[in-house]
Formats: C-alpha cells, structure tokens, sequence
C-alpha cells in the first residue's frame, strides 16, 4: 500500500486519544477508529504513521499492531487471548536447555534459570527444566497461576504481553518485561541466546539479522505500553 496522506495528527475526545491522517481516524482491522487512553501512547503511534516511507510498512508499527489488537481482538474474546498467551507456559522457550556445547547450556543457565527462580517466587510458579527437547510437563499448579497472572493485565496490556510473549518464545520473559525485570534490549537478548551463540559461531545472515531486529522492535514496543499504561 502505497502511503495515502500528508499529515499525522492527535485528536483528543471524551474515550481518549486518537490518531488522524488528513483529519481521518487511523482504523483498526475491524473498522474501528483506534483509540488510546493515554496521549504518551497516541504520539508514539502518531510517530509510526509519520515515519513511513513512499510504502506503508506493517512491520515497523508494533505500537499500531499492539493498539490495533486491544481494540479488536482483545475485547470480542478476550478469554482466548488470556488462553492463547498462558499456553505459553506449557512449552516456554528457557525451560529446554542444551546438553552441548557447554559453552551454551552455560549461559543458558546463567541467563535462563534466574528468571525461572523469579517467577516461582513473584508468581507462585515453578517451572520444570529439562536439558532435552523432549516435552517437559509443567506443574498445573504453576500453569493455574500464571493463568491467572494473564488475566489480570488489562485489555491493552495484555495485547502488548501477547506481542512480547510471542517475539520472545516466553511468556516468563514476556512477563519479565512487563514487570521491568528486563527491558528490552535484555528481553531481546535473553530470548535469541541460542540464535546469537550459534551466529557468533557460525557467521550470520542478513534474514537472520533482520528477524532478530523486527522480534527486538516489537518487545520494544510492548515495553513502551507496559510503561505508559502503568501511570
């Protein structure tokens, strides 16, 4: 799609802020205008439409994506939301640790483990390890909780912690990141530990180097909600 407007404005109303383009409310999928509660949030967005090329560019507008997700998806069923994110508990990323090279199941250790320690304590959540990739079942105990944890974030929140959750492989470390545990240079580097050990070993790829920078933009993203949305 080729870019269709000249000007990017902030219009402020009795449901929040919204972001125009020629005096035209940006759109979610569904058709509804896209409405934020806090005008840090609206300009940031506002931001993302400015900063489009000749070609308009999904991927470098997380925050409209995030924004757009809340409205749409979150509020016609939510409840599936809240399902889709805790299963990532099930299967999460820095519960599976290599047995070889050393090397890397070292720093997966030194990296990993303190964050599977904090969520056993902040969430009442002890995962289980396994230094395999065969399935490691989780305690339903610990799933129940964070379950619970999910549901308690708000509409907007919880669509930043889907974005995190699945640019992360992890919904601990997407957790992490909405707690401030890690920010977003951290979450980034903390979720693509195999992918950067492997490249410095074996050279990288500019695909490779593209789908880390995109996945790193959109925990950037989500780490922006989470601050915004906590005032």
């Amino acid at each position: 799609m080729k870019r269709f407007w000249r000007e990017v404005a902030i219009v402020a109303g009795d449901g929040g802020f919204t972001v125009t383009l020629d005096g035209k409310p940006v759109r979610t999928g569904r058709g509804e205008p896209l409405v934020v509660a806090h005008a840090v949030l609206a300009e940031a967005i506002a931001a993302e439409w400015r900063g489009q090329g000749e070609k308009l560019d999904p991927a470098a507008m997380p925050l409209t994506r995030i924004a757009g997700a809340a409205i749409d998806r979150n509020a016609a069923g939510r409840a599936a939301v809240v399902d889709r994110v805790a299963a990532f508990a099930g299967t999460d990323l820095i519960c599976y640790r290599a047995e070889s090279p050393l090397a890397l199941a070292q720093r997966q250790a030194t990296q990993w483990q303190p964050l599977i320690d904090w969520a056993a304590g902040r969430f009442g959540a002890r995962l289980g390890v396994v230094d395999a990739i065969a399935p490691c079942p989780q305690p339903a105990a610990a799933l129940a909780n964070l379950h619970k944890t999910v549901n308690a974030f708000d509409d907007l929140r919880l669509a930043a912690l889907e974005a995190a959750v699945a640019a992360a492989g992890s919904l601990i470390i997407g957790l992490a990141l909405a707690e401030g545990r890690l920010d977003a240079d951290e979450a980034a580097a903390t979720s693509q530990l195999d992918e950067l050990f492997q490249a410095e070993r074996w050279g990288d790829d500019p695909d490779a180097v593209r789908s880390r920078a995109e996945r790193r933009q959109t925990l950037a993203a989500a780490a922006a909600v989470f601050a915004t949305a906590g005032t």
